[in-house]
């Protein structure tokens, strides 16, 4: 069975809270967004894991695609698989690869192996993954609260425009974007706010991280800045870091913008 696990970008990040159990309540608004890994798997006799595209480090048997068959065995004692996974989406760079990978290897596993597992449990296993899994359980524009789970369906009226994304490759630990944020509430309705026209995103939708960030890696903020002086309409960082998207009406050639970085833009389609 193959599928193709897609990224998501955050269009606003605000830190509100630090909880008991050691994590953070945040809101946010969830984009999935056309840029695909690939993930097949079929039956064998062993457990095994392979990667092509771009390479993912660390114990094969600990990758997240690893991860999510072996919580659903706990419960279920599926066949072992054989997973192939081919990357596409940068790691480590807050869109949620990862996740995604992990979240749809959940859903392919409920789907071949007839487990019949509903909605909100997935949703529930997904979130013992990760905080970004649960989005692509819905995998749909949310307003997302708690740890990113409680999520909320929410419409963006930004079809025909063009989304950018640049990835310089700097990897920015969890741990080091959290250590400057100070929880507090965004003095602005991010539902609100998002439902005014895209031009005015700038003034009341921003991403908390990047007042952690951007100070020490300051090419990250340079790109952000970057975007805005080649006409986006809304630029911002995505999650953590650090990768950096803008919304434009019209296609730009990225690559020659930024020549030594990731680049990738396409049509919005919804």
């Amino acid at each position: 069975m193959i599928c193709f696990p897609n990224a998501k970008i955050n269009i606003g990040l605000n830190i509100i809270g630090k909880r008991s159990d050691g994590y953070h309540n945040l809101e946010t608004v969830f984009f999935p967004i056309k840029l695909n890994d690939a993930l097949e798997f079929i039956e064998s006799k062993t457990l095994h894991f392979e990667n092509t595209g771009l390479t993912i480090d660390g114990d094969p048997l600990n990758n997240l695609c690893v991860k999510a068959w072996r919580l659903l065995n706990q419960d279920f004692t599926i066949p072992p698989v054989h997973i192939h996974l081919h990357k596409a989406i940068p790691f480590g760079a807050g869109l949620g690869g990862g996740s995604a990978d992990a979240t749809f290897m959940l859903k392919q596993l409920n789907n071949y192996f007839k487990l019949n597992i509903s909605q909100e449990k997935l949703i529930e296993y997904a979130l013992a993954l990760g905080s970004d899994c649960p989005i692509f359980i819905i995998n749909k524009p949310c307003y997302g609260t708690g740890r990113g789970e409680i999520l909320e369906s929410i419409s963006i009226n930004i079809s025909g425009l063009y989304l950018g994304l640049i990835n310089p490759g700097i990897h920015v630990p969890t741990k080091e974007a959290f250590a400057n944020i100070s929880p507090k509430h965004s003095a602005f309705d991010l539902r609100q706010s998002i439902q005014q026209p895209i031009s005015e995103w700038k003034y009341s939708i921003g991403n908390d991280f990047e007042n952690s960030i951007f100070p020490k890696y300051s090419a990250i903020a340079d790109i952000k800045k970057q975007l805005y002086n080649h006409g986006a309409l809304y630029a911002s960082m995505s999650g953590s870091g650090s990768s950096v998207f803008g919304i434009w009406s019209e296609e730009l050639d990225l690559k020659k913008l930024f020549p030594h970085y990731y680049c990738w833009m396409s049509k919005i389609l919804q």
